[in-house]
């Protein structure tokens, strides 16, 4: 039982430090107690209050406030992002994220991740992830859309294995169709499931117990062994959209 109480407890401190490295003030106010990702994970079960979920096919009736505004990936794309002068290609997958894909692919275009570092590192007690992609670089900022003089927020996008569509605005028990096998990418948000913005991670491990929590958007398929040398501070030398940047859609 001791040892079981162990494993929950560094599982509740990874997801913690994951969901510490959202963005905005919701995550500056949950640096102080590391027990509320316990309660937020409660809070997200609860559908009171949550966001109802919606599927894609729902998106025009604005069911998430300002969705049809969002960047679109239809389909798939290569990025190949350089970090301390060597390559990682990572296949960015819009058949089944399309707006968390589309918002990543978008802001590879306009380079905001150029020269971004990696401001959370974790491998102990057991390799975890290596997370960047915030313009603060201290793990609270976000995009900052020059559009809409705010920060761009995309919703929790979890498509279920076998589904048609996926699901917005609230975390899943069933299997995703994208899990967090070593070398997923996918998005780091704050306790509220809304709160993505262009801060990512890669798992440097299988990470079964985030799947339906957080949303996968791809995997890398090149340059693994350079993810896994990724150290705190490293920078982003570039990151380029190599392939299908003609699947992006962008509202007109």
């Amino acid at each position: 039982m001791r040892l079981k109480f162990s494993q929950f407890l560094v599982a509740l401190l990874m997801i913690g430090g994951l969901m510490l490295g959202g963005c905005s003030t919701e995550n500056v106010a949950s640096n102080t107690s590391p027990t509320s990702t316990a309660t937020s994970k409660a809070t997200e079960a609860s559908p009171k209050s949550t966001t109802e979920a919606t599927t894609v096919s729902e998106t025009s009736s604005e069911s998430i406030p300002g969705m049809k505004d969002l960047p679109r990936l239809e389909g798939k794309a290569t990025v190949v992002m350089t970090v301390k002068g060597s390559p990682i290609t990572i296949e960015v997958d819009g058949t089944n994220a399309p707006i968390t894909a589309g918002n990543f692919v978008d802001l590879v275009q306009k380079g905001v991740y150029d020269g971004l570092k990696f401001h959370r590192v974790v491998r102990e007690p057991q390799p975890f992830v290596a997370q960047g992609g915030d313009p603060k670089g201290n793990g609270t900022g976000g995009y900052i859309d020059p559009k809409i003089g705010t920060e761009r927020r995309i919703p929790l996008e979890i498509k279920p294995k076998g589904a048609k569509d996926p699901i917005y605005g609230k975390t899943i028990t069933e299997q995703p169709e994208l899990q967090h096998k070593q070398g997923a990418i996918a998005m780091a948000r704050s306790q509220m499931p809304d709160s993505a913005s262009s801060q990512f991670y890669f798992t440097l491990a299988d990470q079964g117990f985030l799947d339906g929590s957080y949303a996968v958007f791809g995997h890398v398929t090149q340059g693994f062994d350079v993810v896994n040398k990724i150290e705190q501070g490293d920078i982003i030398d570039s990151a380029k959209v190599t392939q299908g940047a003609e699947n992006l859609k962008t509202p007109q």
